[in-house]
Parts: C-alpha cells; sequence; structure tokens
C-alpha cells in the first residue's frame, strides 16, 4: 500500500494519521494484525518496528525500522555526572521498566521519540500489550496519545517478573484506550486491574467477501478430511486431538486429520504420530498460504480446535482460522477456551467440549460425521455466524471509534 494512497479521504480531506507500532513486523501468523493495519479508511497509517520481516508476505507503505539507541556512559563522564547531580538534581537519573544502566541512568532504548516528532502523528496503537510496556515510557516523552490492543499471550507473558507487572500497570493508567480480542481477554485485563473504563472489545476482522462458502456434505467414499490450521504450540490442543483419533479412524479408515501449521511441537508431534500408527490419517503440511489455507478450506468437511490452558496459563483470544473457516461453511470442533464460545455456539454452528477431554472431542467427531443433516445444517449457519459478530467492515469501523476516542480524551 502506497503512502499516497492513504493520504485523505472520499470527501478530500486529510485523514488523521496513526502510527501502527509493532515489535516485529509480521510474523507469518499475524496475518489478521495485517489485515487491521491495511484496512483503515478513516485514517491514514505509517508502521514503526523493531524488526522488519515477511514484507513479501505482507506488504505495506510507509515502512519504518526503528534503529537502536547507544546507550550514555555516565560512568567516568564528568560532565554528565556534574549535569545531573548538580543542575539538573536528578541522581539516578530515572530509567524505564526493563533498561538497567550503570548507577541507575536513563536512556531510550530506540529513536521511537524522535521519530514521531518527524512524523507527527495524532495517536499511536501499540499492538501486544507486553511491547506496551517495553516502549511506555518513549510514548510517555514524545506526548503522543496511544492506545494498546492485548491478543491472547500478552495477558500471561512475563508475569512471574515483579517489575514487569508493575510496568504493565502503568501501561493501564497511561494508556486512553484498551483493547482486547474477546471477552475472555477483556475479563483477565479486568483481573490484572485495568480500569473498566478504558476497556473496549476489539474482534478480528473477517473479510467475508474474500472467502468462497460451500456447504459441507458427507464425502461419498468416507475419506473425510478433518482440518486444523495454527501454530504448533502446546495451547493447540495437537495431542488431545491425537488420542482422539484412533476411534474415529476404527469409523472412517480413510479419514485424514490435515495439519496446516509450524512451530516448536512440530518434532514431538511427528514422533507421536509415529508411535500411534497413524501415519496414514495425519498430513502434516507445515506453514501455508493464505490462498493454499483457502484450498485446505474447500476440500475440508470440519474444522478442529480443541485449544487447552497451559502450564503458564497461556490461552486463545478467538482464533483467526477458526472464523475464516466458518465463513467458508466449516462446522467447528473445538473446546471450551478463552474466546472460542464467543464464536461459536455449541449445537447450532459446531459442538464444544471440555478442554483435554480427547473421548468427548472423538464423540463429537463421530456425531458430525454422522449425522449428514447435521452437517449442512452446522455448516450454513457457520457463514451466518461469523458475518453476524466478526465483518470486516463492522470491525475496522469499531477500531477506528476507539482510535477517534483516544485522540480526544
Amino acid at each position: 500500500m502506497a503512502a499516497s494512497d492513504q493520504q485523505s479521504g472520499t470527501d478530500g480531506e486529510e485523514r488523521p494519521l496513526v502510527v501502527s507500532l509493532c515489535g516485529t513486523y509480521l510474523k507469518p501468523e499475524m496475518q489478521s494484525l495485517y489485515r487491521q493495519i491495511t484496512g483503515l479508511k478513516k485514517f491514514r497509517n505509517v508502521v514503526f518496528a523493531e524488526n522488519v520481516a515477511n514484507l513479501e508476505r505482507f506488504p505495506f507503505d510507509p515502512m519504518v525500522a526503528m534503529k537502536k539507541m547507544q546507550r550514555p556512559r555516565f560512568r567516568g563522564n564528568f560532565l554528565l555526572r556534574f549535569w545531573y547531580k548538580h543542575l539538573v538534581k536528578q541522581w539516578p537519573p530515572p530509567r524505564p521498566v526493563g533498561y538497567v544502566g550503570h548507577e541507575g541512568e536513563y536512556y531510550h532504548p530506540y529513536d521511537l521519540v524522535d521519530l514521531l516528532k518527524q512524523w507527527k502523528p495524532d495517536l499511536v496503537h501499540v499492538y501486544y500489550g507486553h511491547k506496551a510496556v517495553k516502549y511506555r515510557r518513549m510514548l510517555q516523552a514524545s506526548g503522543v496519545p496511544w492506545l494498546v490492543s492485548f491478543h491472547g499471550v500478552d495477558v500471561v507473558k512475563f508475569m512471574d517478573d515483579p517489575e514487569y507487572v508493575k510496568g504493565l500497570q502503568q501501561v493501564f493508567q497511561e494508556s486512553r484506550v484498551v483493547l482486547a480480542r474477546s471477552e475472555s481477554l477483556l475479563d483477565r485485563l479486568r483481573e490484572l486491574g485495568c480500569p473498566e473504563g478504558k476497556l473496549r472489545m476489539n474482534r478480528t476482522p473477517v473479510p467475508l467477501q474474500s472467502i468462497e462458502f460451500e456447504e459441507r456434505r458427507s464425502p461419498e467414499d468416507g475419506k473425510w478430511r478433518l482440518l486444523q490450521a495454527c501454530r504448533l504450540i502446546p495451547k493447540k490442543g495437537l495431542f488431545t486431538v491425537l488420542k482422539a483419533l484412533p476411534k474415529v479412524v476404527e469409523r472412517w479408515p480413510d479419514l485424514k486429520y490435515v495439519l496446516c501449521g509450524s512451530g516448536p511441537d512440530e518434532d514431538h508431534f511427528r514422533e507421536e504420530v509415529k508411535k500411534a500408527g497413524l501415519e496414514n490419517n495425519v498430513e502434516i503440511q507445515g506453514w501455508v498460504s493464505q490462498e493454499k489455507l483457502k484450498a485446505e478450506f474447500a476440500k475440508a468437511h470440519l474444522f478442529l480446535h480443541p485449544s487447552e490452558l497451559t502450564e503458564n496459563e497461556d490461552q486463545e483470544g478467538v482464533p483467526n482460522a477458526m472464523l475464516e473457516a466458518m465463513a467458508a461453511g466449516l462446522p467447528v470442533v473445538a473446546t471450551q477456551h478463552g474466546g472460542i464460545p464467543e464464536a461459536v455456539t455449541s449445537g447450532k454452528d459446531g459442538i464444544l467440549v471440555e478442554e483435554k477431554d480427547f473421548e468427548a472431542l472423538a464423540a463429537a467427531l463421530l456425531q458430525l460425521t454422522g449425522d449428514e443433516t447435521l452437517l449442512a445444517q452446522y455448516s450454513r449457519q457457520a457463514k451466518d455466524s461469523v458475518a453476524e459478530k466478526f465483518g470486516f467492515d463492522q470491525q475496522i469501523a469499531a477500531m477506528e471509534a476507539c482510535y477517534r476516542e483516544t485522540m480526544e480524551k
């Protein structure tokens, strides 16, 4: 997207400028962030990031890579020590959470303050709460109004660090608006101490117009395709699926569980597939492009997402791939976890079971694969459910309303 494409609205007036502030722009699994960043209608947008990656996959312009600032050396520098101790009378100088220097000196770790002075945005949107903790002091120094959005992992990350928790409380106080992907994440932010008056919903926008719907029918040859698309990490319930599969394969021996994604659990998962003797029923595709994923939606009959709470209490918001699958007409078999029940209504557009209950998961799969009428009914309703709650234009408009609120507070 070129900068010139964003300068003014349909009425000819220049639109306000928002900085989308990221740690990394963008990791492969951050498709939903890309849709938000590129989907703005009433605001112009520039991206600031510490690290710039995958631009060929997520093209955007203007893009600004922040530069690291050189740490000032106070120890041994007589003039600087004299300045702070005797003229400014502030020793040790304040330091931000996460940055510890000699004798407590403070420095900006990135050139964010200078960049904000140069670009003069109307507001900053910080993506992920732990990044807001990192950038907070720089945002404070810039004087630009800002808001932060939480996405799931950032309500559990670093919570064992008292200094970080203190920094998070300051984020809650200093940000003008706090966004979250789901009701479950909003509840978690309340528990962490975020003021109720700042909390706003920030649901994932789903581009329904670009996803082709097809009502699902039972395969005549019994070759069911059960699809899951996710990072291969503990909270995705991959090993619970593996425990449930033998009973389903007993009924449907030609069934395929298709797993699209990569991650740290991949090698272990492959080993467990072999131990279970399910090599002929499990297809691991690795990370796939958005177009390839849409092709897999078209071939599949059901979508799986049995997420579960991990030992460090990592939980889902509302999984993006699940929403896209529902828009394509795939009924969902998932768990009563995180934000999933906000998208899937058990008995209406899918079936939800308790976390880690592989027997209940197998029973749900057998129920849907054994009832073609129910399969078709859930398929139609899945699309309607997503359209009602996660429509692209609706959610972009809601986020832009939060931008206006941030500017006006």
